[in-house]
């Protein structure tokens, strides 16, 4: 059963920049793929990016491309989203996801298994 653990969220003014962590339990990840999603109030929990664990090729959502960026730490079993240039539009919940790779498009909601609590980012003046 892999579990997953978001911190790293906060408040934040415009402009700066944030590492979000998802530490991640239950492997072995060579055949995982990894996501991150955000939810904001009121909307639907969208796709931000994902990895693949076992080579490191990610994919990151059009609408924040260049400015979003993932990458995994495999000794220590963590995921960041590091995201740059921040917007009060990037105020939401962010969570972390993991699915066997493989089974779907990877980057909707409904494929993904295994969900964190999520952290939530607030970027406000």
């Amino acid at each position: 059963q892999v579990q997953l653990v978001e911190s790293g969220g906060g408040l934040v003014q415009p402009g700066e920049s944030l590492r979000l962590s998802c530490a991640v339990s239950g492997g072995p990840f060579d055949k995982y793929v990894m996501g991150w999603f955000r939810q904001a109030p009121g909307k639907e929990r969208e796709f931000v990016g994902n990895i693949k664990w076992s080579n490191l090729i990610s994919k990151i959502a059009d609408s924040v491309k260049g400015r979003f960026a993932i990458s995994r730490d495999s000794i220590r079993n963590i995921m960041y989203l590091r995201i740059f240039t921040l917007k009060p539009e990037d105020t939401a919940v962010y969570y972390c996801a993991a699915v066997p790779s493989g089974l779907g498009s990877e980057s909707e909601v409904g494929d993904f298994h295994s969900w964190g609590q999520g952290t939530q980012v607030t970027v406000s003046a």
